[in-house]
């Protein structure tokens, strides 16, 4: 097609993807064409505009490497994260809810055995946190691994501190036959999100603040169940209802319990559903 113009230039490269074999593919592409021609119009898009978009990406895309994801902040940020996981973690009644992935999650976190300390000398008040891991049926899942991370008390996760040489505040344990486990680490805090990077400078100019609730986060996994990712929030903080990144589940608010000895408990059962696999 010759002389396409702003009305039929949409059509145009709909036509042009007419012959793509993936369906699926063809599914996403041919909507995501649409939005974005349909967005063009509306906001009438400049070409400055358009520019400094491209520039915006650009950046992004530029400030990730292998300890910070700044495509995942922004997803988060902007409130897809969570739509996305709630369209994908629609689950029965009682099943613990899933929430936001966050671009902090390292693979191959050091071992702990049940009791062990996670928080390995970060800088944090003690805490021990316990919990079950049960199916739909109040059966124990025996066995499940558990990968556990969070921030420190001054608000930043290991990756964000260079000078570290091992890991802290973060680890990969196993329940035990009954689906029990109990760990140390530290209390959670509240934090803000990065914001020396793009995703920041799209906070300010829209008026937003970087602070997430404090948070432990928790990915668990076992045999015929669904892998769970969720956080565990910290009952009473000031940011449950303005969480940046949308993150917050009422039945995922708990009470950390602070003890005369200056310990704080938190216990906290999972539910998982079972896998259909």
């Amino acid at each position: 097609m010759k002389n396409v113009d702003q009305n039929t230039i949409t059509q145009a490269v709909l036509e042009r993807m007419g012959e793509m074999p993936d369906a699926r593919l063809k599914t996403i592409m041919t909507s995501l064409v649409h939005h974005l021609h349909d967005f063009a119009r509306d906001v009438a898009l400049s070409e400055e505009e358009w520019m400094q978009a491209i520039q915006f990406l650009t950046r992004t895309g530029q400030t990730c490497d292998d300890k910070r994801q700044e495509f995942i902040l922004l997803s988060d940020v902007l409130g897809l994260s969570m739509l996305t996981v709630a369209m994908n973690n629609q689950k029965p009644a009682g099943c613990t809810e899933a929430t936001v992935f966050g671009p902090f999650f390292v693979e191959d976190a050091p071992k702990v055995a049940l009791g062990g300390d996670v928080a390995q000398g970060a800088p944090g008040k003690p805490c021990t946190v316990s919990g079950r891991i049960v199916g739909t049926q109040g059966q124990p899942v025996a066995h499940a691994q558990i990968e556990v991370w969070q921030a420190d008390e001054e608000g930043f996760y290991d990756v964000q501190r260079p000078d570290l040489s091992a890991s802290q505040a973060r680890g990969s344990l196993q329940a035990d036959g009954d689906g029990r486990f109990h760990f140390k680490t530290i209390v959670a805090e509240a934090y803000p999100i990065p914001t020396d990077g793009p995703v920041g400078d799209l906070l300010r100019a829209t008026g937003r603040h970087p602070w997430r609730p404090a948070h432990l986060h928790f990915m668990i996994k076992a045999p015929g169940f669904e892998t769970l990712t969720t956080h565990v929030f910290r009952n009473g903080d000031q940011y449950l209802e303005s969480d940046a990144v949308f993150g917050v589940r009422e039945s995922l608010i708990a009470d950390w319990v602070e003890q005369p000895d200056g310990d704080t408990l938190l216990n906290f059962d999972f539910v998982l559903n079972e896998s259909n696999a």
